[in-house]
């Protein structure tokens, strides 16, 4: 193969076609953003790519057993797709992955099955069903030098060796290109109910949460939203409350989740809970929780902070010291979105410096190119992990060619 490769957008609808790209990008050292439908594409530093290749054509739900529990897809599915194939067999992907294009100026459910694993990308019920990655059962994609590389099958196996799935689910598109995934998936919960505290500090909420997922009750969602942001939320009750607002779902059959309920609002007497969601409404929080409902329509940084739940409130009580953030907490706390201010850095430098401190990791979701160009958007490595990753992006993508620097600029 000679000459230079065509620049511009690529959208192959096969894999032969895809490795064919790749091996020629690799030939002539050209530079390949990565991407489904772009939904995603404002994450991470900007790439000076000299071409970008799109999953966007390769589509369609390759193999579905629902009584086996298993879907396998192409990369490109869109996640609108993938639900309404589960849905119309009560299923769902457990893992209930956040959507980030409303709150990146995309439509509601435009993401990719590729770009949902490849960033990893879990939401409020990962405490208590795992990550995205943990239900990936096997992968197809294409290496940096253009050769087809498969790992894992269509049931969950305990194997030796190296997890070839759970690497690619969470490297944004730096190792390889996924074509297609298989995934564990499970029945839809019948029911959710969610009790709701007002007015609770941050402190005392996280110990409110604690407590929940503490108890035998199979609690799905903990979520502690300032009163500002509160306010953007769906819910009229709940918007109109004029206080933080302290949430914990639990799901189940219809009769179970109800009772589950009740236990939990005894539980928490103490936190004086104010409110109980029925179905309808507890379904409707928790989709605006998916959405980010309370961040979009706005163009402030927005982080994403992972740390222990006993040390959340107090970093963001550090945090609010030096700048005004718009703060939720899920997971307990040890999920924590943080909106800051339009400063020059996005409040970087205040982030990292309380992380140092209290421990935790921290990814810059949205800001514009300037900041994203500027600052570190993803948690620096350490030196070990470093030279480590830079391994195996080697041995993945030799050349560098796969997104270079979105992650890492010298990676």
């Amino acid at each position: 193969m000679t000459g230079h490769m065509r620049l511009g957008f690529h959208a192959p609808e096969t894999e032969e076609e895809l490795q064919h790209l790749v091996a020629e990008a690799a030939e002539t050292r050209t530079p390949l953003e990565v991407m489904g439908t772009g939904t995603k594409r404002e994450l991470g530093h900007p790439i000076g790519a000299g071409a970008v290749v799109s999953t966007e054509a390769m589509t369609g739900v390759t193999l579905y057993e629902p009584t086996e529990l298993v879907l396998v897809a192409k990369a490109g599915t869109p996640l609108t797709e993938i639900d309404a194939a589960l849905a119309e067999n009560d299923q769902e992907l457990p893992f209930e992955p956040v959507d980030f294009g409303p709150v990146l100026g995309y439509g509601p459910g435009d993401g990719t099955l590729g770009g949902m694993i490849g960033t990893n990308i879990s939401g409020s019920r990962r405490l208590l069903k795992g990550a995205a990655r943990d239900h990936v059962l096997g992968v197809r994609a294409v290496n940096g030098r253009g050769e087809l590389i498969k790992a894992g099958g269509r049931v969950m196996k305990n194997v030796t060796g190296y997890d070839l799935s759970r690497t690619l689910a969470g490297s944004w598109g730096t190792l390889a290109v996924m074509t297609e995934i298989a995934l564990k998936v499970l029945p839809a919960q019948r029911e959710s109910r969610t009790i709701i505290c007002f007015g609770l500090t941050d402190q005392t909420a996280v110990e409110a949460l604690c407590i929940a997922t503490g108890l035998p009750y199979e609690v799905s969602g903990a979520l502690h939203l300032h009163a500002d942001i509160a306010a953007r939320m769906s819910d009229a009750e709940i918007a109109d409350a004029e206080g933080a607002v302290t949430a914990i779902r639990v799901e189940n059959f219809p009769a179970s989740a109800r009772y589950r309920a009740s236990r939990v609002r005894q539980s928490l007497l103490a936190y004086s809970p104010a409110l109980e969601l029925d179905a309808e409404r507890s379904k409707a929080f928790w989709d605006d929780v998916r959405a980010l409902k309370m961040f979009q329509g706005r163009a402030n940084p927005l982080w994403r902070i992972s740390t222990k739940p006993t040390s959340a409130a107090k970093l963001i009580g550090n945090l609010l010291r030096t700048i005004d953030v718009r703060v939720a907490y899920d997971w307990s706390g040890g999920l924590i979105w943080v909106e800051t201010p339009p400063l020059t850095d996005g409040g970087a430098v205040d982030i990292r410096r309380t992380l140092a401190e209290l421990g935790g990791h921290a990814t810059l979701i949205r800001a514009d190119d300037t900041i994203r160009a500027g600052i570190d958007v993803f948690q620096p490595l350490d030196p070990q992990t470093a030279v480590f990753s830079a391994k195996l992006k080697h041995a993945f993508d030799p050349l560098g060619i796969f997104n270079p620097g979105r992650m890492y600029r010298d990676m």
